[in-house]
């Protein structure tokens, strides 16, 4: 995936002012010059990226549990109505349970 301009200046402009080592290596996942700081060579995209795709996944987790807390209070009397309800709570939990799987594998 391409640098945007907004990567540049977000992400590599303040590692340069830093006093992060630009090296004559590039990630080969994205592309992005990579960069040695104190002894560690990385992809500072490839990071950031995986940074921001953490926070999103919370956000989603975050949500789901908000709602699984909305349905737990707010259990019908109805049997019917009843199983609904816990099926979709049923399938909340699976989604926590991929969500927290993909959280592991990064």
């Amino acid at each position: 995936m391409a640098l945007s301009d907004k990567e540049i200046r977000e992400i590599i402009t303040p590692l340069l002012l830093s006093g992060a080592k630009m090296l004559d290596k590039h990630c080969p996942r994205c592309g992005s010059p990579l960069f040695e700081l104190n002894g560690k060579v990385f992809c500072p995209i490839c990071e950031h990226r995986k940074r921001e795709e953490r926070v999103e996944l919370k956000g989603i987790e975050e949500s789901l549990i908000e709602k699984l807390r909305l349905l737990a209070n707010q259990l019908p009397d109805d049997i019917e109505e009843l199983k609904k309800h816990l099926e979709v709570m049923k399938m909340i939990l699976e989604l926590l349970e991929k969500y927290r799987k993909m959280e592991e594998i990064k």
